[in-house]
């Protein structure tokens, strides 16, 4: 910590370039800043995203879909380079007013639909193709709440400890603590949900899973934020093997493919237009 404490003025002022790895896409205001289309494909559905926790959901969605025999949920997956202000084209705008990944359009029908925010896209799709969401009330309501769940709890985990553990400048005892006993505690209510059940909404799978485990599956599995030990996170044995059980899924290993470009070569597919796209055989 520093000696110093910091002392709001006022008025706060924007200092481009303060705020660590993602310092040069953080502006205070919204908008494009410059014009640029979106490509389309063929297909029925097209995907605008990369392959962060957020953008994982909706690949793995759709390839879920894909597994189940939907043929209608064929989709281009399109990049959008985040550090390089692709989500600020006018094209990308228009599609998300507020600039986030991923978003979706639908132009299977007459009039194109655009979908933005992940867990919005979830349920959109789970609707379109009656699938990984329960027709029953009361799991549908259990199914939903737990997709809220995630909405509201990971910009704790990957805005708060993320950052602040990873990300920050510089590294602030306070701050880390603060969101590490967040982050655990979250942890915490996964793993007692999941002593006396297989999913996370009860005995099916659905896309309340899909959206915990691109953050919390991960987190636990070591490969976000490189967190594992320091949160503990063998501590969480009912979380554990949900995890690795959603990991081994042949359509969870597709999606996680979709828009990445780092990490391994057979891992990497930034654009997807094809099921063949992601065959590794």
């Amino acid at each position: 910590m520093s000696d110093t404490s910091y002392l709001p003025p006022k008025v706060w002022a924007w200092k481009p370039g303060n705020g660590g790895k993602f310092a040069n896409i953080n502006r205070p205001v919204a908008g494009a800043t410059h014009d640029r289309e979106l490509p389309r494909g063929r297909h029925p559905l097209q995907l605008y995203s990369l392959a962060t926790p957020n953008g994982m959901k909706v690949s793995i969605m759709l390839e879920e879909l894909l597994a189940q025999g939907h043929a209608g949920a064929e989709y281009d997956a399109w990049l959008i380079r985040i550090e390089e202000g692709d989500q600020f084209g006018s094209g990308f705008v228009a599609l998300n007013p507020n600039s986030k990944i991923p978003a979706l359009l639908d132009q299977s029908g007459p009039q194109p639909v655009r979908v933005f925010e992940s867990g919005a896209i979830l349920h959109y799709l789970a609707g379109r193709f009656g699938a990984f969401l329960p027709d029953d009330p009361a799991a549908r309501s259990e199914c939903m709440c737990w997709l809220f769940w995630q909405m509201g709890s990971a910009p704790l985990l990957g805005g708060g400890f993320g950052h602040f553990y990873a990300y920050a400048p510089e590294k602030f005892e306070y701050a880390i603590d603060r969101y590490a006993m967040e982050a655990k505690r979250q942890l915490d209510v996964l793993d007692r949900q999941l002593a006396t059940r297989d999913y996370i909404a009860g005995d099916d799978y659905s896309i309340a899973d899909m959206a915990i485990w691109p953050w919390y599956g991960q987190l636990v599995l070591g490969e976000l934020y490189e967190a594992a030990e320091f949160l503990q996170v063998r501590e969480y044995r009912h979380l554990l093997r949900w995890a690795g059980q959603i990991a081994a899924r042949p359509a969870v290993i597709r999606g996680r493919m979709v828009n990445r470009t780092w990490g391994e070569p057979d891992e990497q597919q930034p654009e997807r237009h094809a099921a063949s796209d992601l065959d590794r055989g």
